[in-house]
Order: structure tokens, then sequence, then C-alpha cells
């Protein structure tokens, strides 16, 4: 693997976790919980590739603890590996039930160990690239429209709990109908992977997410971004993409392509859903082409 994964070792006894450290830590970074609930503020900050998880533990045991994992989206795709000394067979197909990816009993042997996590890690790595050819668009090697919709979703979740401000921002290439039947669809689609490739430049907290909406049309989530930000923020993209110069001679406003964008945000956690928060900022898309194009609209 390119980079160390992160593997997390959740174990009652310090002993237990200190062998574990040992045995993993030359080829992983090995992150070390004492009890469920240290495990559970852990993967609040920290993404983890693997879990390795005690089943006896005092207060949450590993059982209790892998249902609050696979419950939220943000811990239900980690793999994990229980580690326990009870070699019952009903424990092991409880915890296979539950969801995790192996069973490992105690008195554990390092190099069985090192080899199912580190097989375990494979499988997550395939299966993570695998989600990520699922969620790019093939043309433009940007987010699709599947992946928006869930980042989004995920987004308006965090927003609506913690009462944070949300921004979307929607885009259009202006007359870019006209731009193919006098360029052509080879062109077309050159001009559609300049645009994507700019705005996505402009794209420089890490929060930032740039998609293609489908067709000519492009959408960007902006977490933590207030209106007057989003709207800055939205002149930037549409200045970016007038910088690429690229011609267009039938344009009906100007004689290289633009952008129109509508921009929505939600604050206090008052949209009353994310669907509704896109049809905001795509009602101020429809604003700024009527309004002639190549401008910004906040709804």
């Amino acid at each position: 693997m390119s980079k160390k994964a992160k593997v997390l070792v959740v174990d009652d006894d310090p002993l237990n976790r200190l062998v574990l450290e040992k045995t993993l830590c030359e080829e992983h970074d090995v992150f070390l919980a004492k009890s469920a609930e240290e495990a559970l503020a852990f993967v609040r900050t920290t993404q983890f590739d693997l879990i390795l998880l005690d089943i006896v533990m005092p207060v949450m045991n590993g059982f209790e603890l892998i249902v609050k994992l696979k419950e939220n989206p943000i811990t239900q795709a980690i793999p994990v590996i229980f580690i326990s000394a009870n070699q019952e067979h009903a424990d092991e197909s409880k915890g296979l039930e539950l969801g995790a990816m192996d069973y490992i009993t105690k008195p554990f042997s390092a190099s069985i160990v090192r080899v199912r996590v580190r097989n375990q890690l494979l499988i997550k790595q395939k299966n993570d690239l695998l989600e990520m050819l699922a969620s790019i668009d093939g043309l433009t090697e940007i987010p699709n429209r599947r992946y928006l919709d869930e980042n989004l979703s995920r987004e308006w979740r965090r927003s609506k709990r913690g009462g944070s401000v949300l921004s979307v921002l929607l885009m259009d290439i202006d007359y870019f109908k006209r731009y193919n039947d006098t360029y052509g669809h080879r062109a077309g689609d050159e001009c559609l992977k300049k645009v994507a490739q700019s705005l996505l430049a402009q794209c420089k907290r890490g929060s930032d997410f740039i998609a293609r909406y489908g067709g000519e049309e492009f959408a960007a989530i902006l977490p933590d971004v207030s209106k007057e930000e989003a709207i800055a923020f939205a002149n930037k993209l549409r200045s970016a993409v007038n910088k690429l110069n690229i011609e267009h001679k039938t344009s009906l406003n100007a004689q290289c392509i633009t952008i129109s964008i509508g921009v929505a945000t939600m604050e206090d956690g008052r949209s009353t859903s994310e669907h509704s928060l896109l049809e905001e900022a795509d009602l101020g898309l429809y604003e700024a082409k009527e309004a002639g194009r190549n401008r910004v609209v906040a709804h």
C-alpha cells in the first residue's frame, strides 16, 4: 500500500494492546483504545482502515460497539476483526453476523494476525478503488452525480445537527448546445474537461466539493460557507472559466465560454431538505440565465 493504513486496536487489557501494537506497528499506523467509548471518540475524528476489536469489555462490549459502527454511515464500511479469548463457535458466528470480517482467538500468533490484517486491508483497498471508480465521472474525472448526492446528504445532515451554514452552487456552461453544434462533440468534450478541471483547481479547502451534475452542468457543495462567501467563491469560479478563453463565436453573450451560477445557502439548519437547497440553487441559476448569463445569482 502506498501509505501506512490506520489500524485501531480496541481492548481493555493493556498487555493485549501492547502486543498487538508491537505486532503491527512496522507495517501500519496503530492507534490504541482501552474501551468502546474511547473507540467511538477516535472514529469521530480519524478515518480508520481497520479495527481490531475485543469482545469482553466493561460498560460496552465489542458486539455493542460493532452495532454502533455499522449504524453510522461514516464508519459502517470500516472492516472489523474480532480478537477474543472466547473460543465458542456461537460468539464467532454472532460476530460475523454483526458484520465482522474475521475472528481471531487468543492466545494469537503474531504472524497469523499480521497476515489476516494484511488480507483485510488488501480487500478494503480493492473495494475503495471500485467505490472511487463508481463515483468519478468518466469524461471529466471529477466526482459524478451519484457522489454529489451522497456528499450533499451527508453535509446537509451534519449542518442540520450542528446548526452550521451550508452553501450549494449550481453551474451551467452558457450556450453549450451552440458550442457543440459549431465545434463538434469532440471539442465539446474537451471543453467540459477544461471547465471541470478549472473549477476543481479553485477548491483550496479540503471540504470544498465540485462535481459534474449532468450534461454541461456542475455543482459545488461548500460546508461552513456563508451566503456572501459563497457568492464570492462563485464569482471566482466564473472568472476562472472566463480566463480559460475557450473560443465560442456563436455564443449570444460573449466571445468565449462562460458559466452562469445559482447560489443557495442554508443557515441555522432551516432548509427542509437537501433537495430543497438544490432547488433554490437551480432557481438562482435560472434567474442568472434570464438576466443575461455569465453571472451569479443568489436565491
